[in-house]
């Protein structure tokens, strides 16, 4: 990969990319987070795994603002998101939140360029200049090839990497991945572990919720383990090369 269009995705700060203080969520009587306070840096790439039911895509959930705590702070990018209404909320997400799904979330009616402009367009860059940097971002993750084709045509891998630059269209301060090998077979997981690790090689920062321990020690160095809604451990990973 180059590091051209994917490369810088947000300038390095001293303070947190993301920070959860004792954030807590609470359905009826199911406590679904119950106080996790976490900080992940810029350039970090850290994977949040745990028994399913433990709390796992409910921060993701916090961080993305798709969901708001019972109590508790989440702050991304210097945004207290619990100060946002939800049309802010939306607007934040477009611009400096990537996402990235297990089962891709395509649009089945776009092609594959197109539905990776698209997420460019929706925060008001003009359709020649989304299509441009769409095709910049596909050539650089290997599908240039595949920028006409519809998600019907395109293999898990495929989709997988459109889904991927598709979250990168508007150079996120972070990237979040809900287990995204989850839906391929192992050839195309292990290109798409490679291409998130080549991804965080060059600066840009993620947070993996995973079940998948070769995904944690392939493209995390820290690893968060939750259990009942709270952080049961942390530990640092040193990665080859």
């Amino acid at each position: 990969m180059t590091t051209g269009s994917v490369s810088k995705p947000g300038a390095t700060e001293s303070r947190p990319v993301v920070r959860l203080e004792d954030v807590r969520k609470q359905y009826g009587d199911h406590h679904a987070l119950a106080g996790v306070s976490l900080e992940i840096r810029s350039g970090e790439a850290v994977a949040v795994m745990g028994p399913s039911g433990c709390g796992k895509s409910t921060l993701l959930n916090m961080v993305a603002g798709l969901d708001r705590p019972t109590s508790g702070k989440v702050t991304v990018h210097g945004e207290d998101l619990g100060a946002l209404d939800e049309t802010g909320l939306a607007l934040f997400r477009r611009r400096r939140i990537g996402m990235v799904f297990q089962f891709f979330n395509l649009l089945d009616d776009l092609s594959a360029l197109d539905n990776v402009a698209l997420a460019a367009q929706l925060t008001g860059t003009p359709a020649r200049q989304a299509r441009r940097r769409a095709k910049e971002l596909l050539d650089e993750l290997g599908i240039a090839d595949r920028r006409n084709a519809y998600p019907a045509v395109l293999s898990g891998g495929e989709r997988q990497r459109v889904a991927v630059a598709r979250a990168l269209m508007n150079r996120p301060a972070l990237l979040l991945a809900d287990e995204p090998t989850g839906a391929l077979d192992s050839h195309s997981g292990e290109q798409v572990m490679d291409l998130l690790l080549d991804l965080n090689q060059i600066g840009q920062t993620l947070l993996l919720v995973t079940h998948d321990p070769r995904l944690a020690t392939r493209c995390a160095n820290r690893v968060v383990d939750l259990a009942d809604g709270r952080v049961a451990d942390e530990r640092s990973l040193e990665r080859a090369g």
